[in-house]
């Protein structure tokens, strides 16, 4: 057949095809945009569980260097190839989800933690779940160390006290040195890490956990590591010193 579109002369049959005539339109199947809904939903929650996600601050346990609702970024990559340092602020899944005396009549689903934690879902009456839930503290001690927290809740890392100028509320005590805030002494298992809010008297971090003070790493979610919300606020929260990451010293400037 011939390549060439008809011409004016031919057949009252081929009218339909001349010029200016309307072209039925096909349907297109439901299936194409219902395709490309989930591909990006797939898409978007493989970004949030293996690369990076967005959190929000709603608490006051790591004041005044996070506010109540900054806007976080946590990226995941790093902790696959070393371990937390000393000065980094970690996200983790809440102590109900590994401590084992909160656990203990909880029995939370990953399918169940992944509904909860999708935008909007979350808020829908009966589906939250406090081990469900992601905590944000700073990590001041690492696998090996002698760590002692007095009732102030001052830090002694391997017998030299630390200075944490992050630090700006500290427990109250009383004239016998006495106050609500719990202290700790003791060794930091292996495969675990220390994590203290920088609010420390008003921060429910391993000092109050019933099972046992220590994080264990496997139960880290990622690294903050930028604040994007608010704008006049929008930095990198790198570790409290530079560089290394390495243990915090009396005779070092920390910034």
């Amino acid at each position: 057949m011939p390549l060439d579109p008809p011409s004016p002369q031919s057949s009252p049959d081929l009218a339909p095809h001349s010029a200016g005539a309307q072209q039925p339109l096909e349907r297109e199947s439901p299936w194409l945009f219902w395709r490309g809904v989930l591909i990006t939903l797939v898409v978007a929650l493989g970004i949030r569980q293996y690369l990076l996600e967005a959190r929000y601050i709603p608490s006051g346990s790591m004041l005044p260097g996070l506010q109540i609702q900054d806007r976080l970024l946590v990226e995941k990559l790093t902790y696959r190839n070393r371990g937390p340092r000393r000065g980094e602020i970690v996200v983790f899944h809440a102590p109900h989800h590994f401590d084992p005396v909160l656990r203990a009549n909880i029995r939370p689903s990953a399918l169940g933690c992944l509904l909860v934690n999708l935008p909007l879902v979350g808020s829908i009456p009966g589906l939250q779940n406090p081990a469900c839930d992601a905590y944000i503290k700073r990590v001041v001690a690492l696998e090996g160390d002698h760590v002692v927290v007095n009732p102030r809740g001052q830090l002694t890392l391997n017998g030299q006290r630390q200075r944490e100028p992050y630090v700006k509320s500290w427990c109250p005590v009383d004239s016998q040195g006495m106050g609500p805030c719990r202290t700790l002494n003791g060794v930091v298992p292996a495969g675990h890490v220390l994590t203290l809010g920088d609010n420390r008297a008003n921060s429910w971090d391993g000092r109050f956990w019933p099972g046992g003070a220590f994080l264990p790493r496997s139960e880290i979610i990622g690294r903050a590591f930028w604040r994007f919300y608010p704008f006049n606020a929008i930095g990198s929260l790198g570790p409290a010193e530079p560089g290394s990451g390495a243990a915090l010293r009396n005779d070092q400037p920390v910034p």
